[in-house]
């Protein structure tokens, strides 16, 4: 008897537990967002019916491989619709108070500079999200912390962008700049008529050769594997974010395969 009333209490609890796990599950895939998205749609905002779990990550993928794969027309310097498509597709279709679905979460533009001012000054109201653990090995800092936190790092990083010493960094900037352009013209001059130079990883050296010089005091050929694992780890930290992992789909083996090596890359 003392066995059966065992079993029946444990299956008891199992099953209570189930339920609850289940519930939540429920609740974070369905009825969460669709509480958000009436809340969001009274107070004026329009975007896309949520679809359930994946929300517009399908969408949002789909029409940035789209944008990718069109050439770039040189002449237009507005680089948005390659970046953002999908953002600019949904602000065009539903205007500037809208929002889109990154899984079971709603992503709210703001355009307002009334309420971006809002955003960034009422910390207690317009919390940060929580830090995942994908972007928390890929960068910390003053964007993640919140109150007295920010306050702290703000004070320690507003003299390093004071207007004094930003002038300092222009005789670096501009030195850099030049070497950049003699490396151009000597390429251009190898070559018995006009030719096509890729211009994107000179402007990518560029950035980290101004950075390490007017930070660290040194230069991109110094740094250069640290700048190469960084960039390789963003590029995994994005595609991952791109796409939404449910723990034991197969599916999703292409998403482990970057997380596995966000982590490796961080472990170096």
């Amino acid at each position: 008897m003392e066995i059966v009333a065992y079993y029946l209490v444990s299956f008891l609890l199992f099953a209570i537990t189930l339920v609850i796990y289940a519930w939540r599950l429920l609740d974070w895939a369905w009825f969460r967002p669709r509480k958000l998205d009436k809340c969001l749609r009274q107070q004026g905002l329009k975007g896309n019916s949520y679809k359930l779990i994946f929300g517009d990550l399908k969408e949002l993928s789909k029409s940035t491989e789209d944008a990718k794969s069109r050439p770039m027309n040189v002449s237009d310097d507005d680089l948005t619709p390659r970046i953002l498509p999908y953002f600019i597709e949904t602000i065009k279709k539903y205007g500037k108070k809208c929002y889109i679905w990154v899984g079971p979460k709603p992503l709210v533009f703001v355009g307002d500079p009334e309420v971006i001012r809002d955003v960034f000054n009422k910390h207690s109201l317009y919390q940060k999200p929580k830090a995942t653990p994908l972007t928390k090995l890929l960068a910390q800092g003053i964007v993640s912390y919140e109150e007295d936190k920010w306050a702290k790092h703000r004070k320690i990083l507003n003299p390093a962008f004071h207007m004094e010493k930003i002038k300092d960094m222009l005789p670096a900037v501009h030195l850099r700049c030049t070497e950049m352009v003699s490396q151009w013209e000597e390429a251009v001059s190898m070559k018995e008529s006009s030719c096509e130079l890729n211009i994107w990883p000179s402007l990518q050296r560029l950035t980290s050769d101004v950075i390490s010089r007017t930070t660290f005091g040194s230069n991109y050929e110094e740094g250069r594997k640290i700048f190469e694992l960084q960039k390789e780890q963003a590029e995994h930290v994005i595609e991952v974010s791109r796409t939404l992992y449910i723990p034991g789909w197969s599916a999703c083996s292409d998403k482990l395969t970057h997380i596995d090596r966000v982590k490796a890359l961080y472990a170096l």
